[in-house]
C-alpha cells in the first residue's frame, strides 16, 4: 500500500500530526497497534485531559528543564493558543484553571479523543490496528515501513510512539528501537512526572490523605532544588500528587537517601505568626493533653505523627509543654520531613525523560539529521516538562512541526 506520510503511533502527536498532514492534501495512514487513537489521553489530568497551559512561548520554555531551547521553534510555530484554537474550533470548548491549566469544560478526556477522532475522519486519515516491526530504509532516505502483514511504501514516516510510561496505553518503547535502527542516539531513559517512595514508615500510615496549598521542597544534600505551593498525597509507599510529581523532573541522578523532601505544612504563616497561633490554641486547650489539642491546626491523619516526631509525649498537658518544645514543634510543621528512597518503577510514570538525543534532530522541522525523510514527534524525543499541560503542549507543537514539513 502506497502513502504520502506514514505516522507510527496513535497517541496526542501522531493523531495531531495525522490531522494538519491530512489537511494539506496528504494521503495519510497512522499504524497504532491498539486500534484506537489516544489512549493514554484518557488518563492525563486526572482523566479531565490538561490539554495545554494558558500561557507565553517564553513561560512555556521556562517549565521545560531538559532541552528546551531545541523547543523554541516548535512552540513559535504551534503555540498554546493554536492548541485552544483548534480544540474549540473542532467542538470542544475549553476552560483555563488555577495556574493556567487548561480543561475541557465537560472535564471529559474523551471529548478531546473524540474531537481528534472527527478530524483524522473528516481528513480521511486511516489507522491501521498493526504493530511497525521495522523501518525501511534506502540509500539513506526512509521511504516506508515493515508490520506483521507486510511493506508500507511512502516518501516520509513520522516516530510518535510515546515513551515507556504506562505500558498498558501502548507505550512500550518500540520508537526507541526503532530510532536506534536508523542510527539514532537514545539518552538514557528514566522516569519523569512519577511518584517518589520514601523511607519513613509514617507514609504508610497517613496513606490517602491529601493535602492542598502546602509547599513541598526538594534538597540534593543541602540545596533546595525546587520549591511550590500546590496539593500532595501520602501513599503506602511515600508521596504523590501534583507537587510530588514536579518535584521528581528534578531528580537528576536518583540515589538513596541523596534526596529530601520538606513541607511547610503552613505556608501562609511565618515562624513568628505560626508560634502565636500555637499560643492561642495552646491557650484555648490549657488543661487538654497534647495530642488532642490540635484538631483545629492538623488533619486527623498527621496528628498523632506530627506528635510523634515532635518529641513531646502525646498524653503531657499543654500547660506543661515548654517554650523551647513549643518552638521546634512549629519548626516541624514549617518543615515536616521526608527522604526519598527512589522513584516508583518507570510505568507509573506520567513521563519518560530521555529519548532521541534532540543534537540529532532538526528543531525547525523534526527531520533527522542522520536519515532523510524520518521525523519524529512527541514524548520520543529527549525532552520533557512539569505538570500542568506542558507536556502535552510538547507533543502537539512538535507534531504540527513535523507535519508542516513531511
Amino acid at each position: 500500500m502506497e502513502a504520502d506520510v506514514i505516522i507510527i503511533g496513535g497517541g496526542a502527536a501522531g493523531a495531531m500530526a495525522g490531522v494538519h498532514s491530512a489537511r494539506f492534501g496528504n494521503k495519510v495512514i497512522i499504524f497504532e497497534p491498539n486500534g484506537k487513537i489516544g489512549k493514554k489521553l484518557f488518563i492525563t489530568g486526572k482523566g479531565r485531559c490538561n490539554v495545554t497551559n494558558n500561557c507565553s512561548n517564553d513561560e512555556l520554555i521556562r517549565n521545560i528543564p531538559r532541552n528546551p531551547r531545541f523547543l523554541y521553534s516548535a512552540f513559535s510555530q504551534y503555540s498554546t493558543e493554536d492548541v485552544m484554537n483548534f480544540f474549540e474550533w473542532a467542538g470542544v470548548p475549553l476552560k483555563t484553571e488555577r495556574g493556567n491549566r487548561v480543561f475541557p469544560v465537560s472535564d471529559k478526556s474523551a471529548d478531546i479523543i473524540a474531537a481528534l477522532e472527527r478530524e483524522l475522519k473528516a481528513a480521511d486519515v486511516k489507522i491501521i490496528p498493526e504493530r511497525v516491526k521495522s523501518l525501511i530504509i534506502e540509500d539513506g532516505v526512509c521511504c516506508g515501513v515493515k508490520t506483521e502483514s507486510g511493506e508500507y511504501r511512502s516518501r516520509s514516516v513520522l516516530i510518535a510512539t510515546g515513551g515507556k510510561s504506562y505500558p498498558q496505553t501502548g507505550s512500550t518503547g518500540d520508537g526507541y528501537t526503532l530510532a536506534k535502527s536508523a542510527g539514532h542516539t537514545v539518552t538514557k531513559l528514566e522516569p519523569s512526572l512519577i511518584p517518589l517512595v520514601c523511607n519513613e514508615k509514617y507514609c504508610a500510615d497517613m496513606m490517602g490523605l491529601s493535602l492542598k496549598n502546602v509547599t513541598l521542597s526538594l534538597y540534593d544534600g543541602d540545596r533546595k532544588i525546587f520549591s511550590e505551593l500546590g496539593e500532595m498525597l501520602f501513599t503506602h509507599f511515600g508521596v504523590s500528587g501534583p507537587l510530588v510529581l514536579s518535584a521528581s523532573s528534578h531528580i537528576e541522578k536518583m540515589q538513596p537517601d541523596r534526596y529530601s523532601l520538606k513541607i511547610d505544612l503552613k505556608p501562609g504563616l511565618t515562624h513568628q505568626q505560626l508560634d502565636a497561633r500555637l499560643q492561642r490554641d495552646f491557650g484555648e486547650n490549657i488543661n487538654r493533653i497534647f495530642g488532642n489539642s490540635l484538631s483545629k491546626l492538623l488533619p486527623a491523619k498527621l496528628i498523632p505523627v506530627a506528635v510523634r516526631l515532635s518529641g513531646i509525649e502525646g498524653e503531657r498537658r499543654i500547660n506543661q509543654v515548654t517554650r523551647e518544645e513549643r518552638v521546634r514543634f512549629g519548626e516541624l510543621l514549617k518543615a515536616f520531613p521526608l527522604t526519598v528512597k527512589g522513584f516508583r518503577p518507570i510505568e507509573e510514570a506520567i513521563i519518560t525523560s530521555g529519548g532521541v538525543d534532540v543534537k540529532e534532530i532538526n528543531p525547525k522541522t523534526m527531520e533527522s539529521k542522520l536519515v532523510k525523510s524520518l521525523y519524529f514527534a512527541g514524548e520520543v524525543i529527549d525532552v520533557d516538562g512539569y505538570t500542568g499541560g506542558f507536556n502535552l503542549q510538547i507533543a502537539f507543537s512538535t507534531a504540527y512541526c513535523a507535519a508542516m514539513n513531511m
